[in-house]
This record gives structure tokens, C-alpha cells and sequence, in this order.
């Protein structure tokens, strides 16, 4: 990608959501191949992770701390959704290795990670790339942004947010 357009893309980054933005609606297929839409899920909380590549260590400890927690932030009302540019079927082997127990949503053309502001620029080995900083969403009942959690770091942050959902 030419450094242009990666500097255009990170600038436009800078103008991303922010606490009581409406939350971009979208319709994603999941893991199972359903689709699901976020206007769909009004009256509940929504906790929207976004996470790099399935079954990689830091995406695979972050799915798993929220596979265990599952039934707490069920108590508080709130739905677990993953999204990454991995397709359907990579999500269902990541989901039955790790007996996820919440859905993953497939954005292989990064139109949802556009909307959010998710996209940065990574290096590898010396080289830059653009890819999905790890970054969690949470969503009231009404459709709006209330707790953004960018550069996560998985230890703590599943208990961080689940203190948030409780409020």
C-alpha cells in the first residue's frame, strides 16, 4: 500500500467514534453462517471486540476470557460479539477448537472495521501493513456508544469491561 494512503487512512482515523456516537449498524455473517445486525440487538448491551486473525495467542486468550465469562455478562444484559477480517469458516474451526460460546462476525471486506476506526498501521518483520487494532466497543441499550477500549491489552480487560457492563 502506498505510504499516501496509509497516512490518508490513519488521519481519517483520527476523526473515529467517541462516547455517545450512535453505533454504526451493520449486518455481518456469523461463524455459523447467520447474519446478524446490531440495530437488531437494541435493549441489550452489546460488547463488539474487534481482534486481529482466529486462533492466534493473543485472539485466542481474549475469546477464551470471554468464552468464561459468558454467563456473568449475561446477567448484566449484554451480548459478546467478535469481529475480524477472517472469513465465516475460519471463525467456526476457531470457534469449535475453543468451544466459543458467542458468535464471531465475518467482515472480510473491512467495511465494519472502517466504520469504527479500527484499522492501523502494523509492522512485521520490518515491514507496515494495515490490520485491526485490537479494540472493544461498549454499546447501551439504546444504540450508543458508552466505553471504548483502544490498543487492548487481553490480561485484566475482560474483567475491566465486565465491571463497565454492570453499571
Amino acid at each position: 500500500m502506498a505510504l499516501a494512503k496509509t497516512a490518508s487512512l490513519l488521519k481519517e482515523k483520527d476523526m473515529t467514534l467517541q462516547i455517545d456516537d450512535n453505533a454504526p449498524d451493520f449486518t455481518l455473517l456469523t461463524d455459523d453462517n447467520l447474519q446478524i445486525t446490531l440495530s437488531k440487538l437494541r435493549g441489550k448491551k452489546v460488547i463488539l471486540y474487534f481482534y486481529p486473525k482466529d486462533d492466534t495467542p493473543g485472539c485466542t486468550q481474549q475469546a477464551c476470557d470471554f468464552r468464561d465469562k459468558l454467563p456473568d455478562f449475561h446477567k448484566t444484559s449484554a451480548v459478546v460479539l467478535g469481529v475480524s477480517k477472517d472469513d465465516a469458516i475460519s471463525h467456526g474451526k476457531f470457534k469449535k477448537k475453543f468451544s466459543l460460546n458467542f458468535a464471531l462476525l465475518a467482515d472480510t471486506e473491512g467495511k465494519v472495521c472502517d466504520a469504527y476506526g479500527v484499522m492501523a498501521e502494523k509492522s512485521m518483520y520490518g515491514k507496515t501493513y494495515l490490520g485491526i487494532e485490537r479494540t472493544t466497543f461498549l454499546i447501551n441499550e439504546k444504540g450508543k456508544i458508552s466505553h471504548i477500549w483502544r490498543k487492548v491489552k487481553v490480561p485484566g480487560h475482560i474483567q475491566e469491561v465486565l465491571q463497565l457492563t454492570k453499571i
